[in-house]
């Protein structure tokens, strides 16, 4: 340890100091002008490892479609602008957060229904949970919906959902709300109209920039990847051809990340995407981010340890693992795993890290 000039330890990082009589008295007339002493909360704001209100959890879909289902007898997908029963995290209640940073929820629009058009400068994913044939338009192009389906909506940009099929659609919503709330940086604006004007055919974004290639007068106008529809059917191709190289990673099986092909960089600005397979039987090496991460579950049944908790998943359910928890994955058969996280933010400010355990 280092000393000081009088011999005494400096303070450790953990250590708070006593609080005499005189430092309290001291402590009271500070306060009076806006001062706190750093010493008293030292280790309270700058920790050894990432302390985290975010808890991990399960929230298991048989028990979640009958109440988002009861949801849609009691409010109108118009009447509540977006009707989702937001999955907020035990360790942060009444936060609207699934971690720290994001925000998730599962979102209803039954057969006939529309969700007006908005804007908003929280970026938005939706990922496709149950049914098929629901649409999301972007900046006037409409996309049709099917499970499994990664589809983002940028910032600022405009978006209604409807639902012309004869089933319900149920997808994932994850945002950055708790982002923009930090920066005091939300806006929001309605349409003023139900529906935006649909001005481009279906599948334009996907067919201009979803193969390699990009038009020859392309200029970048948003951080935001132009594909706004990343179909699971050919996430799955993707994954399936690259199976055959027999290259697993041990604490991820065979993990991508979803891109934007104008730079290669995270899809999104603030929320970075991922889909996974796990082989029956592959039991992964523990592994610790700081990128807390919320998992659905697309394919497949097995369980996950999380900071040493068991969660038993199956098809649809959602969990999420904290900041620094160590994870390991164990498919009882083939399994697709969907999840985001703020990876991408931390990243780009230089504060991502991890720890494998795989040696």
């Amino acid at each position: 340890r280092v000393l000081s000039p009088h011999s005494e330890k400096y303070m450790s990082i953990v250590d708070t100091p006593e609080v005499t009589p005189e430092r309290a008295r001291y402590y009271d007339r500070i306060r009076d002008h806006g001062l706190s002493p750093l010493w008293m909360v030292f280790n309270r704001l700058i920790t050894r490892e990432p302390k985290s209100q975010c808890h991990p959890h399960l929230w298991r879909y048989d028990i979640l479609k009958p109440l988002l289902m009861e949801a849609g007898e009691l409010i109108t997908a118009r009447e509540a602008e977006r009707r989702v029963l937001i999955l907020e995290n035990p360790g942060m209640p009444d936060s609207g957060r699934i971690t720290t940073s994001l925000y998730a929820g599962l979102q209803l629009v039954l057969p006939g229904e529309l969700a007006p058009a908005h804007r908003h400068s929280q970026s938005a994913l939706r990922f496709v949970v149950d049914g098929d044939g629901a649409y999301t338009a972007v900046n006037g192009e409409r996309t049709l919906m099917s499970p499994g389906d990664f589809v983002i909506t940028p910032p600022w940009t405009w978006h209604d959902h409807g639902n012309e099929s004869d089933a319900p659609m149920i997808w994932m919503d994850g945002l950055d709300i708790p982002v923009l709330q930090f920066f005091d940086a939300s806006f929001a604006e309605p349409y003023g109209e139900e529906e935006q004007p649909v001005t481009r055919k279906t599948g334009d974004s996907l067919a201009r920039y979803g193969a390699n290639m990009l038009p020859v007068d392309f200029e970048r106008t948003r951080l935001a990847s132009p594909i706004f529809n990343y179909p699971y059917d050919r996430s799955r191709e993707a994954i399936d051809r690259m199976r055959r190289q027999d290259e697993w990673d041990p604490c991820h099986g065979l993990k991508l990340r979803y891109i934007n092909p104008v730079d290669g960089d995270a899809a999104m600005p603030t929320i970075s995407a991922f889909i996974q397979l796990l082989p029956n039987g592959f039991n992964t090496a523990a592994y610790q981010s700081t990128d807390a991460t919320v998992f659905s579950v697309v394919e497949g049944r097995g369980y996950s340890i999380i900071a040493g908790d068991r969660f038993d998943w199956t098809p649809r359910d959602t969990f999420v693992a904290p900041s620094w928890a160590l994870v390991t994955h164990h498919p009882a058969e083939e399994s697709v795993l969907f999840s985001f996280s703020d990876r991408i933010c931390q990243q780009k400010l230089g504060i991502f890290r991890e720890q494998r355990h795989d040696a």
